[in-house]
């Protein structure tokens, strides 16, 4: 089973198209996970167990993890996935993108030593720098398209040969690069003109979805403009607004309370 084919499976069998971004900061962590020798990953274990039958998928924010040197806790966060919850994808978010010999090692680091199913990459080298990601084929490969950040609109938004860079980039994803069926792109909630113009181009291909929740973007219109013909299509993240929904010691339960409304709210507009 592939990556999608894995994503899917989960979305179906549990109804849910939502991801939860495992993005801990030290500084909002509750006490008793920052008084603890691993707080990053005691903390994201109790939100895994508080939101395991909600979900389908987490994604860990790299960067969280490596300005702290607890990498290790990235590690044993993902290994407790997929001990206890193997039929949930891990989404490494890591943004790679560097020539081929660097990118290699990069899928290395995401598919062999941290296990992921999936890693975010940056696409401005070129299809070449995505080879060594692709080659993987049972791994899930999530392009930067249209990203949620207004200045993505600084470089995305260029004409280049009479349609958006962002467009553009969409098409030789679908038409050209997607050889192992293995590519999934990510488009920002906070544009849905934008995002509806992706999946006219792109069919079916999965988008990955941040945006929701801290950043604004508006849940029917994501759905309105980017679900595929099946209700599915979409995996739609959020992170601070669920992790982070409670700071004191029932954080895990305000966790789950907060994942139940976006799961159902977007649900709701399926």
């Amino acid at each position: 089973m592939n990556f999608i084919e894995k994503l899917e499976s989960r979305q179906q069998k549990n109804n849910t198209l939502l991801c939860v971004g495992l993005d801990p900061d030290m500084a909002r962590l509750p006490q008793l996970c920052r008084a603890a020798a691993e707080p990053f990953f005691q903390f994201n274990r109790a939100l895994i167990d508080a939101t395991a039958d909600l979900v389908c998928a987490y994604k860990p924010q790299i960067a969280h993890y490596a300005a702290l040197g607890a990498e290790a806790e990235l590690e044993a966060t993902i290994r407790y996935i997929n001990r206890t919850c193997p039929d949930i994808p891990v989404i490494l978010d890591a943004k790679r993108g560097d020539i081929g010999s660097t990118a290699a090692k990069y899928a290395v680091e995401a598919f062999e030593r941290y296990q992921a199913d999936a890693v975010t990459v940056n696409p401005y080298l070129g299809g070449d720098s995505l080879t060594p990601f692709l080659d993987y084929a049972d791994k899930g490969v999530i392009i930067l398209c249209r990203t949620s950040n207004p200045g993505g609109a600084d470089l995305q938004g260029l004409d280049v040969g009479g349609e958006a860079l962002y467009l553009k980039l969409a098409r030789l994803a679908a038409n050209s690069w997607n050889k192992n069926h293995n590519i999934l792109l990510v488009v920002g909630a906070t544009w849905p003109r934008e995002l509806a113009r992706v999946r006219e181009v792109v069919g079916a291909i999965p988008l990955l979805v941040p945006g929701i929740g801290a950043q604004g973007g508006d849940v029917k219109a994501v759905l309105q403009a980017g679900l595929d013909s099946r209700g599915l299509g979409l995996v739609i993240n959020s992170s601070r607004g669920i992790i982070y929904a409670d700071s004191g010691s029932g954080f895990a339960a305000a966790a789950r309370l907060a994942a139940l409304e976006l799961r159902d709210l977007i649900n709701s507009f399926r």
